[in-house]
């Protein structure tokens, strides 16, 4: 059972006085980045415990690290702004004076902050955002007005809990660059607010959704797995490291212990997502694709 709806926001909307936090004034961004130091744990590398790692230079997997974070971050960016915008467009059918809709303002108001220090952060590592292509750029223009009813907080539980995993293991890890992990530190922390309001309004919308709107559910949840796989595995993050691309691409797609990260990222949300009815139907040949299981079955997923 999850609380009613005014209870849970009221709840996070408390939440959110007492820790919430302005990138401009929390981070302090003329710090000095220590030599040396990855950009992200190593075991969360594409390329970690393959031949190729092994022969690669420190300088080479800490660029790696460099690149793969500022690829991450910019997805980060690109996902949060189609959030920000189903979040408005929500709240513009909705009773302005309800907790709940308070609630997904002051997320939206986070979610603007959380871009800020992103882009921050990209530029303070002296690189350029990764860029999403024409597909996937426009899908961002179109999505904000064909999710629906919890198509809406499944498509935020894929963006938020994946990224929320990797996050934990960064913002732990004191042989990683200072400002990096203070950047996921707040992120993780306010994050915890949003999925927690996504996943409880998931559950209350799913008691009460149309099958089509279970299976269009299901089928958003799937695919989106199969797009954070392909844009967190962006070759562009090869070429600017000084790597073979093609090389390194074919070891990444081999690497069982990448399949096994990606396994464990996945876990918590896809059990949730099970739980709830959200995996099943015509949507498992998308999960087949995503191959998200370290020894490539999906346990549960193709069981429904």
């Amino acid at each position: 059972m999850v609380a009613d709806r005014e209870t849970t926001a009221q709840r996070l909307l408390t939440g959110s006085v007492r820790r919430s936090y302005d990138p401009d004034v929390d981070i302090d961004w003329d710090a000095p980045l220590v030599e040396g130091k990855f950009f992200a744990p190593p075991k969360t590398l594409s390329l970690y415990g393959t031949p190729m790692w092994d022969r690669m230079t420190h300088e080479q997997r800490v660029e790696l690290s460099r690149q793969q974070t500022v690829n991450a971050i910019s997805v980060g960016i690109w996902f949060e702004n189609i959030l920000n915008q189903l979040l408005l467009r929500m709240t513009y059918e909705l009773d302005p004076t309800r907790q709940h809709v308070h609630y997904a303002l002051t997320e939206l108001a986070d979610e603007c902050r959380h871009m800020t220090m992103f882009g921050k952060l990209i530029d303070r590592l002296g690189e350029k955002p990764y860029r999403q292509g024409f597909v996937l750029h426009n899908l961002g223009r179109i999505l904000p007005f064909t999710l629906r009813g919890p198509s809406v907080w499944v498509a935020a539980l894929i963006g938020e809990e994946i990224f929320d995993a990797i996050q934990r293991a960064t913002m732990h890890d004191e042989e990683l660059q200072p400002l990096v992990r203070q950047v996921m530190s707040i992120h993780v922390i306010e994050e915890a607010r949003h999925i927690r309001y996504a996943r409880e309004d998931t559950v209350r919308r799913m008691t009460t959704t149309t099958w089509w709107g279970r299976e269009f559910s299901r089928i958003v949840a799937a695919v989106g797995a199969v797009l954070l796989q392909t844009v967190l595995a962006r070759p562009e993050m090869y070429e600017r490291a000084g790597l073979d691309v093609r090389e390194a691409r074919r070891a990444a797609r081999k690497n069982p212990h990448l399949k096994q990260i990606r396994a464990e990222g996945f876990e918590k949300l896809r059990s949730f997502l099970d739980d709830n009815g959200l995996i099943g139907g015509p949507s498992r040949i998308f999960w087949h694709v995503a191959k998200v299981h370290p020894d490539g079955t999906q346990v549960r997923l193709l069981a429904n």
